[in-house]
């Protein structure tokens, strides 16, 4: 398999899958947090430092195979001309004979960004424009002729360059055209991964394959239904898993515990009970909150009161964790050397229920000023870290978090297969 840095780009065009998929603001449309950017810049810096030019592709938002003003990537220019301290040329499509001519006259040291890709159908390869009343033959038809344009937009994007860098570990758990699919056009010494997915390889590995023990997996959120493929994968893996968030209830009530008005998947508690056995018979230890901050509503101003987390009052709802179980699973953070974190320990974006998941970020990094490996990943997760700008303290944040979910769970990546098969 071909690596970034055994590769000479010098007089080379190579077309790079970026994820520049960044929140922007919903008036002025500027960049309001340019991390995806800046994970960029390294496989963008050896591209043009060793002398060859850069086509960047990406896509932004959900715009559903449909030109939309607020998804097109006009609008991350200038943060990415102020990283790359470079002028940026945009094609203002991704296909059409201007795409063609600009990518052909691309100088060494250039860079070329395409318009949207998702503006394309044939990016996610569904045809979106179907009405609700659709047949199944018109659905059957509709597929048919997207998978044929899209082997033609495939081999338009290919043919803008020499060489194809995959760098967008976001989207490689979609079997998209330019995450899987355009590798195939690419001989093998031609077709490699960027240094952001390296990173995220490696720190995932180091994590699945090389842990030193005590290892910890800490799981949050709401639902076990979302997790349960990686806690299942982690059972065998694992020494201690934390369980936190709205799924606590799930596993308390499948024991007997009196939830209130808590969050319960009823349909899970089966499901709940088998973890917890599976967990026993392979000397996993597993540490579920035992008392909760409560609440009266879902509200960011309900009023609150503190229980056992088996003894939550009628009317009431877990929303955080308490101090005993803050202390208790801080305990065993402490001890270990291996960490990974996926999940909030309670409703993280109120203030009021977001110290058990702001305290469990800085045990992380502690943990990690003492020895141990990290690695986060997550929505909730990552925004705690940076919430208390942790993200230089820990070992590892993801920048993908269903594909590092995916990942985990032992799964095939698309976007990974295709270049290291």
């Amino acid at each position: 398999m071909q690596t970034i840095d055994k590769f000479n780009f010098s007089g080379k065009r190579a077309i790079v899958r970026v994820d520049f998929n960044v929140p922007l603001n919903k008036q002025t449309f500027e960049v309001t947090d340019d991390t995806r950017i800046r994970g960029a810049l390294p496989t963008i810096n050896k591209i043009l430092n060793d002398g060859g030019s850069a086509i960047l592709m990406s896509h932004l938002g959900r715009p559903n195979g449909e030109v939309q003003e607020k998804y097109s990537l006009k609008h991350v220019i200038s943060a990415v001309e102020k990283l790359v301290s470079k002028k940026i040329t945009f094609t203002g499509d991704c296909m059409g004979e201007n795409a063609k001519k600009l990518a052909a006259a691309l100088k060494p040291g250039e860079v070329l960004l395409l318009e949207n890709l998702r503006f394309y159908e044939e990016e996610e390869g569904k045809p979106y424009h179907l009405g609700e009343n659709a047949t199944d033959d018109e659905k059957k038809a509709a597929k048919a002729k997207v998978k044929e344009s899209q082997k033609n937009f495939v081999k338009q994007l290919a043919s803008y360059a020499d060489c194809y860098v995959n760098d967008a570990f976001g989207t490689a758990h979609r079997a998209h055209a330019s995450t899987a699919l355009i590798a195939e056009y690419f001989d093998d010494n031609k077709k490699m991964f960027g240094y952001l997915i390296n990173k995220e390889l490696e720190a995932m590995d180091k994590v699945l394959l090389k842990a030193e023990k005590p290892f910890t997996a800490i799981m949050g959120g709401a639902k076990v239904s979302d997790k349960i493929l990686v806690i299942e994968n982690l059972l065998n893996k694992v020494d201690n898993l934390i369980i936190g968030g709205g799924m606590t209830y799930t596993f308390i009530k499948a024991q007997g515990g009196k939830i209130g008005k808590s969050l319960c998947e009823e349909d899970k508690l089966d499901l709940a009970l088998q973890i917890l056995e599976k967990a026993k018979a392979n000397n996993v230890k597993v540490y579920i909150p035992t008392d909760a901050i409560n609440a009266d509503a879902f509200d960011a101003n309900a009023n609150t009161n503190t229980s056992k987390t088996n003894e939550t009052p009628d009317g009431w709802m877990g929303l955080d964790i308490g101090e005993d179980t803050i202390a208790a699973f801080t305990e065993v953070i402490k001890n270990s050397k291996t960490i990974l974190w996926n999940g909030p320990m309670g409703v993280f974006e109120m203030e009021k229920f977001a110290q058990g998941t702001t305290v469990i970020a800085k045990a992380l990094a502690e943990a990690t000023s003492n020895g141990a490996f990290t690695l986060i990943g997550g929505g909730d997760s990552v925004a705690a870290i940076n919430k208390n700008k942790l993200a230089e303290k820990v070992s590892y944040v993801s920048t993908g978090g269903g594909a590092m979910l995916e990942y985990i769970e032992g799964k095939q990546l698309p976007g990974i297969t295709a270049i290291r098969k």
